[in-house]
């Protein structure tokens, strides 16, 4: 192994090690994205309710019964040599006959999740950039962004190495189709 890709590794190891012994002050929160450590505040209560209105969306309408989990830290491959991602979605659905949430660890692989969610908060460029080819990187199928600055609403699917290769945007108000497994219009008229 040449110096360089050894010290890298090294570093990366320290970061990843550093990074898994923080402990957040209450009302904090931490991520590890392309090695940077991102903390950021608990969300306020607008971002709250638009998960709510998903999570009840897709309870009601998907195709396919679902699990959700508002806190469920992934571990997704990373890029350029960085430690491996620690996302947390504010949004994870997973089939419910896959049960992928029971017994697994605070920072689970992320095989087996159908659809993750963001709701931009104090960093956007974060959700709309980072998170988005992490997401992919794990071929996490279907990415969903509500984008409060923009007063939009993004699907990106069909992931490929470091990004997705299709997205559809729609503004608030307007529906915008889930594929399967979920197979409805999504009612984003609440949203705003």
């Amino acid at each position: 192994m040449a110096a360089g890709t050894y010290d890298q590794a090294k570093q990366a190891g320290i970061l990843l090690e550093g990074f898994l012994s923080l402990g957040m002050p209450e009302g904090f929160r931490a991520e590890l994205i392309d090695g940077e450590i991102v903390v950021r505040p608990l969300p306020d209560g607008d971002h709250e309710d638009y998960i709510g209105l998903i999570v009840d969306q897709v309870t009601r309408r998907a195709r396919t019964r679902m699990q959700f989990s508002g806190n469920k830290g992934l571990k997704l491959r990373s890029g350029g040599g960085c430690p491996k991602n620690h996302a947390i979605p504010d949004g994870t659905f997973a089939p419910l006959e896959l049960r992928l949430f029971r017994g697994a660890d605070p920072w689970m692989p992320c095989e087996g999740v159908a659809l993750v969610v963001e709701v931009t908060t104090t960093k956007p460029q974060a959700d709309r950039e980072a998170k988005r080819r992490c997401y992919a990187r794990g071929g996490i199928p279907l990415y969903l962004l509500i984008d409060r600055d923009d007063s939009s609403v993004t699907l990106f699917s069909d992931p490929e190495n470091d990004d997705y290769r299709q997205l559809l945007t729609t503004p608030y108000g307007k529906p915008l189709p889930l594929p399967e497994p979920f197979a409805f219009d999504l009612e984003t008229g609440d949203f705003g």
